[in-house]
This record gives C-alpha cells, sequence and structure tokens, in this order.
C-alpha cells in the first residue's frame, strides 16, 4: 500500500507531498493540470527510464520517495534473493540528476532499473486504457482463472517441479552430446592410450636417456681424450703431476722463511691431492667405457620413439606426455560411464514428467471448476455496468508440451449482444466494453488474490450516468480488499472516494506549478458541483453534489 509520495523538482512540481489511506481514493481536475506528472512520478519509482525533461529546474536534481507498507504482501525472500534488507514499511527514492544520470535506491540500497521493476510489480498497478489488451493474452486469462480456481500452491508446485525437469533435460542433452563425441573419439583415443602405454614413459627419463646416448655414440672420441688426459698427467719425466711434485718441493724449502711462501706451498700441496684423484677417475672412467653397439641401438629406438610421441601430441617433455596418458585413460573410462549416468537421467525424467502430468491434470481440473465461477461473477457486475446480454467462453484444450502455466490452452470467447456469435475479445469488444470487462476482472481478482495498490487511469472514459454510478460502486467495493486509486472526470466516480484529491495549476512568479490538495468536505462538493455544471455553479449542482456524495 502507498502511504506517502513527496515529489521534489519534477515537471511542473516544486515540491509535493502527500499521505494516502488504505480505502478509496479519488484524484480529479482539468485536463492538462497534472494529473498524468502524478503517473509519470509513480512510474519512475516503479523503475521507469528518465531523461533530463523531468527535471522542473535542470541545476537541481529531482527526488522522487514513495513509501509502501509492505507487510501483507510476503515479500521477505524476494528481498533477500536481491540482497535487499526488508522493512514493513519500504521507502523506494528515485534521483535524477543534472548531468542525466539517475540513481535508485530500496530502503537506502542501491538498486537497478530490473530489480526496481521486479519489486514495482508487487506494489502498484497503473491501469489505463491501453492496458486492456492484456485481457487478450493468453497467459492473463489464465492467471485469472488461476485466482478463483485457487491454484497458486499447486501451480507453485508445478513450476518447481518443471524446473527441475528442464534442468535434468537440459544435463541429459549435455552428456548424450558428450557421449556422441567421446563414441566417435573413442577407437583413436584408445589407440593413443595403447601406444603411449606401450612406450612405457618414466618421469625424467629423457634427459637421461639423451646422456646416455652420447656416450655410447662417442666411445672412441671419448677414450681417445680420456687416454691423452691420462698421458699428460701421469709422464714420468713431464708429467702434470711430476712438475707438481716438484714444484711443492721447491716451495717447502722456503715456506719456513714467510707466511706467504708457506701459504703458496700449502695452496700447491692441496692442487696436487685434488689432480691427482682427477688422474685417477680418468683412469676409472677410460676402463669403464666400453663400445655397445646393441645398448646404443636400444637407447636410440627409446628416444626416438619419445620424440615422435612429442611431436605427435605437440609437447616437448615425457612428464607432458604423462599427462595426456593419464586424460586418455579418463576418457575411456568415461565413455563407459556415461552410459550408466544418462540411463539413470532418463528414467529420472521420466519419473518427473510423471508428476508433472498429474499437477498439470490437478491445475487443469481446478481450471475448469472456476470457469462457470468466473463467467457467472464476470456477467453479473457487467449486467450492472451496462451490458446486460454480456456471454464469455472459455475453450481449453490440453497440450503435450510443459508451459510455465501447465499443460492448456486457453482461448476466451466473447459476445456482447444478443443474437451475435462468439468471437476473440480482442476482435468483437470495443475500448469501452474492454475497460468494463477489465474493471469487473480486477474487482473479481481482489476478492481472492492480495493484489497491489491499484490506479485506473480515467477507465471510466466513455460512460456516463448510472453506469458510472455503479463502476464507482464496483471501485469502493474493491477499496475494502485492498488500496485503490482512480483518476477520474465522472462526478458519480469521485463522490464514491474515501479521500478525494484535486490537482490543479497555479501561476508562482514566472513559472506555472502543479499541485496537489487533500479536498475537505466543503471542498469536495464545490469539486463535485463544478463537475457537474463547470465553473459557474449552480444551485442545483451543488445540492446534486450533495447528494451525491450522501
Amino acid at each position: 500500500m502507498l502511504i506517502q509520495l513527496s515529489i521534489k523538482n519534477f515537471a511542473l512540481i516544486e515540491q509535493l507531498e502527500m499521505n494516502f489511506s488504505n480505502q478509496l481514493s479519488i484524484i480529479t481536475g482539468e485536463t492538462g493540470a497534472g494529473k498524468s506528472i502524478l503517473l509519470g512520478a509513480l512510474g519512475l519509482v516503479l523503475g521507469k527510464r528518465a531523461d533530463l525533461t523531468s527535471l522542473k529546474d535542470k541545476e537541481q536534481k529531482c527526488v522522487i520517495e514513495a513509501q509502501f507498507q509492505i507487510d501483507k504482501y510476503n515479500l521477505q525472500s524476494f528481498f533477500a534473493e536481491s540482497d535487499l534488507d526488508y522493512e514493513d514499511v519500504t521507502i523506494i527514492r528515485r534521483e535524477i540528476l543534472p548531468s542525466g544520470k539517475s540513481r535508485a535506491f530500496v530502503n537506502d540500497s542501491p538498486v537497478n532499473l530490473n530489480e526496481l521493476q521486479e519489486l514495482g510489480e508487487f506494489l502498484i498497478d497503473i491501469h489505463s486504457q491501453h492496458q486492456t489488451r492484456e485481457l487478450s493474452e493468453e497467459a492473463y486469462q489464465i492467471q485469472i482463472l488461476d485466482a478463483i480456481a485457487g491454484n497458486s500452491a499447486v501451480l507453485l508446485e508445478y513450476k518447481n517441479k518443471l524446473s527441475e525437469y528442464k534442468s535434468t533435460k537440459s544435463q541429459l542433452k549435455k552428456l548424450i552430446s558428450e557421449k556422441e563425441a567421446l563414441t566417435k573419439e573413442q577407437d583413436y583415443n584408445s589407440f593413443l592410450q595403447e601406444e603411449l602405454l606401450a612406450a612405457n614413459l618414466k618421469s625424467g627419463e629423457q634427459s637421461e636417456l639423451e646422456s646416455i646416448f652420447e656416450k655410447l655414440n662417442n666411445v672412441e672420441f671419448i677414450k681417445e681424450a680420456l687416454d691423452k688426459s691420462l698421458a699428460l698427467s701421469n709422464e714420468e719425466q713431464i708429467g702434470i703431476i711430476q712438475n707438481l711434485k716438484e714444484v711443492k718441493a721447491s716451495l717447502q724449502k722456503i715456506a719456513g722463511l714467510s707466511s706467504e711462501f708457506n701459504e703458496l706451498s700449502e695452496r700447491v700441496s692441496s692442487v696436487l691431492i685434488e689432480f691427482d684423484d682427477i688422474a685417477t677417475e680418468l683412469f676409472n672412467q677410460s676402463e669403464k667405457l666400453v663400445n655397445d653397439p646393441e645398448q646404443l641401438e636400444l637407447v636410440n629406438q627409446k628416444l626416438q620413439t619419445i620424440y615422435s610421441l612429442q611431436k605427435k601430441h605437440q609437447v616437448n617433455s615425457v612428464e607432458e606426455l604423462l599427462e595426456i596418458q593419464t586424460d586418455l585413460d579418463s576418457k575411456v573410462v568415461l565413455a563407459d560411464d556415461l552410459e550408466n549416468t544418462i540411463h539413470k537421467l532418463e528414467n529420472t525424467i521420466l519419473t518427473i514428467s510423471s508428476d508433472l502430468d498429474r499437477l498439470a491434470e490437478a491445475i487443469s481440473s481446478n481450471r475448469k471448476n472456476a470457469v462457470p465461477v468466473l463467467t457467472d461473477k464476470i456477467t453479473f457486475i457487467l449486467a450492472q455496468l451496462g451490458m446486460p446480454n454480456a456471454r464469455f467462453q472459455f475453450d481449453m484444450k490440453a497440450t503435450e508440451t510443459y508451459t510455465v502455466l501447465g499443460k492448456d490452452e486457453v482461448v476466451l470467447l466473447f459476445s456482447a449482444n444478443k443474437g451475435t456469435d462468439f468471437g476473440l475479445l480482442k476482435k468483437v469488444a470495443s475500448g469501452g466494453e474492454l475497460s468494463r470487462i477489465m474493471l469487473a476482472v480486477k474487482a473479481i481478482l481482489a476478492e481472492y488474490s492480495k493484489l497491489p495498490t491499484i490506479i485506473f487511469d480515467e477507465i471510466d472514459t466513455g460512460v456516463s450516468g448510472e453506469i458510472a454510478h455503479k463502476m464507482g460502486g464496483i471501485m469502493k467495493g474493491m477499496s475494502k480488499e485492498m488500496q485503490v486509486f482512480a483518476i477520474t472526470h465522472l462526478p458519480q466516480i469521485a463522490a464514491k472516494g474515501q479521500q478525494h484529491y484535486k490537482v490543479f495549476k497555479s501561476i508562482q512568479g514566472e513559472n506555472t506549478v502543479s499541485e496537489l490538495k487533500l479536498l475537505s468536505d466543503e471542498e469536495r462538493i464545490v469539486e463535485i458541483a463544478e463537475m457537474l455544471s463547470g465553473k459557474d455553479i449552480s444551485d442545483s449542482a451543488l445540492n446534486h453534489a450533495k447528494a451525491l456524495l450522501n
């Protein structure tokens, strides 16, 4: 329920703040006085896009703030899902800056326009003549039937089950696609897997094999180098070891003369020990070196296998080949596992389908039972609104496909006059008839479901007299269940309101501004009298206005 509206610097409104009751509120005023401005301001609060034309003073920001009492709307889950702070009295604020940028807040938390529009759908239904086209939409017709049928609980269960069905179907489709792709690749994957297994690869072996290969492939060259090094080291007269021994002996003679000579002597001794060890290792390596063509061939074959596999798989190491081998192992196993998973999902879908069919049948049965109730109620109300011969017919047909609203196709047919055939509502009903039908529908829905605040924007266009009186009565009846606003030019409807607001223009300095005023009892009499007779109010018009109000 809208309990307060504050508007600052919007269109012709400089500053406005109004409080509203939970009953029928009437808004009247001359054409062009600013009633559409109020609707435009509410539209911004509900998430419509804005531009700089919204600003009265282009140098100041526009601020529109609305307070809603929402404790009866069960919106806690919506606020939680949207990560918003829930308050029984929720404040929505919209700001349009001079730069043209727009900001929106719900309980001081910033929100985007999509979130604001979603929340707005729970709060206000602004109904004007052109919106009667909703009546011609199948989804809306089904929603009306569901409200009468009390289908909300079973529909929620159906929608949850449908979500599960779609999710499972999507998962199955994905797995079938994966299985088909794996099946096509399976023979090739098996070949690659066996090829890698046959290579018997081990982490780190490539560098070791390459080292062995270099030794075996260069035995004579290595042997020659080692033997020459041994000869130079161990020659009796001029060998390196013999020369080092002589250097050592010479330095030992003068080592005692100074610390520097002693240090040199010790360093030569260390070099001699190290080189003697090197010579021994040269001998050992030379002795171990064997020319083995058979081993060389085996190592070369293994290396060529590794190089070939690396080229095929476009990698540079044995470790990467081992990763590919592991991946191929899993793919081969996965193909077998997928078949079992697909079979299980197919059985799950059959079970969910059975549940969906059961729920859809219950929904459909409830709708069929609701049809005579709805048609009787609508025709009864329309008879009061000057359409005594209006008749409705719902054609329902079961479908094979699951939709978000069940498995029914619904066509609403209408006949306004005796002796005329039924036809599609959108083709045979006039604009005035559609307005009255929509009012009847809204009045019926107010009995069966918790509707948001509704604003009727001149839904009474094209009617007058007793029909207008009846329309006002229907709106007043609706206001017992919900908050109703009616923007009207008809005194019969204006007289039905518990609150009456007048929109008018005034001149302030060089500016024209729109204002909204809550009328007192006496002011209401004058306003309704003016609606009856114009600016020159007669005594009979005043008496007629008092009679209407009484």
